[in-house]
């Protein structure tokens, strides 16, 4: 064996690569959920919220929603969240007055989530407070990288839903 066979790295084939890209990006997604959870808190903290409850909150503010609300069912599938991490959410939110559940007329066992007066007056402070967080955060990013940042997240969220 010659002296130059020997101090050669290992060639890594394209399937390590692929793994090690992957590796490395799944952490940072992890490291960036991380803290978009605390310094998001941060950011809604003046208002008694949390960041599962301002995730909540403008769910039901967005315009499709606001007048009729969205069932349990449409919220876990819209959020991507458990049934059972949800009603806890949604207990404290109407604890606070924040939200409203209401049985549908045509079936008793399914609700409808509103936002209610002060649901609807806190979510507009609380607009604030999110406008500044999401440009502070942002601010390294040009709109189209946010945008094709936004897109590719999107494909990987589509991806990861059919495993």
């Amino acid at each position: 064996m010659t002296k130059h066979a020997r101090t050669r790295k290992p060639r890594w084939t394209d399937e390590d690569a692929r793994f090690d890209v992957a590796n490395r990006l799944f952490f940072r997604l992890y490291q960036a959920s991380n803290l978009m959870h605390k310094t998001g808190s941060r950011a809604v903290s003046a208002y008694g919220t949390t960041t599962q409850q301002w995730a909540v909150l403008g769910a039901l503010s967005r315009p499709v929603t606001v007048e009729q609300g969205m069932t349990v069912k449409e919220m876990i599938k819209f959020l991507g969240v458990s049934r059972q991490n949800l009603t806890a959410v949604l207990n404290r939110l109407e604890k606070s007055g924040l939200v409203e559940r209401t049985r549908i007329v045509e079936d008793g066992r399914i609700r409808r989530i509103r936002l209610t007066k002060k649901g609807a007056e806190t979510w507009a402070n609380m607009l604030v407070n999110i406008r500044s967080y999401y440009e502070a955060a942002l601010a390294d990013f040009t709109i189209e990288e946010s945008t094709q940042l936004y897109r590719l997240l999107d494909r990987l969220r589509i991806s990861l839903s059919r495993l």
